[in-house]
C-alpha cells in the first residue's frame, strides 16, 4: 500500500508550534489512481502573497490543509527551525492557540514568508 507524507504543524503540550510528520495511507482507488479515504472539509480559500511577504508570529485560527499552488513558502518556529514548501506540496496546519491561554508573540504560533521571485499562491482547506 502507497502512502503520503502528512506534516503536521500543531502546539505542543508547552504551548510551542512544532512540525511532525505522519502518513496518509492510500487505500483506495486503483494502482494507477491510489486515493487517500474522502476526508472532510469546510470550505476552501485562495491566497495571493506578493514577493517580499512575511506574516508576524501569529496562531491558526482554524485547522486547515495549505496547498502550495506556486511560489515558495517557509514556515519558521519559535525554537529557529523551519520548512520550506514549494508548488505541489502541502501541510496540515493545526498550531491553534491553548485553550485558555493569552497570545504571546514570544511563546505561541509560527510566522510565514513568501520566498523565491514568484508570488506565493496557496489554498487553504478548512476541516
Amino acid at each position: 500500500m502507497s502512502t503520503l507524507k502528512k506534516v503536521i504543524l500543531f502546539t505542543d503540550t508547552d504551548g510551542r508550534a512544532r512540525f511532525r510528520d505522519e502518513t496518509v495511507e492510500l487505500t483506495e482507488g486503483t494502482p494507477q489512481s491510489q486515493l487517500s479515504p474522502l476526508l472532510p472539509s469546510g470550505g476552501y480559500q485562495l491566497r495571493q502573497s506578493p514577493v517580499g511577504f512575511q506574516s508576524s508570529f501569529h496562531c491558526t485560527g482554524a485547522t486547515q490543509w495549505l496547498f502550495v499552488l506556486s511560489g515558495q513558502m517557509e514556515i519558521l518556529l519559535q525554537d529557529g527551525s523551519s520548512r520550506i514548501f514549494g508548488p505541489g506540496e502541502f501541510f496540515y496546519s493545526s498550531d491553534t492557540l491553548p485553550e485558555g491561554a493569552t497570545f504571546d508573540p514570544a511563546i505561541h504560533g509560527h510566522w510565514s514568508r513568501q520566498l523565491g521571485p514568484d508570488p506565493l499562491v496557496t489554498l487553504f482547506v478548512r476541516d
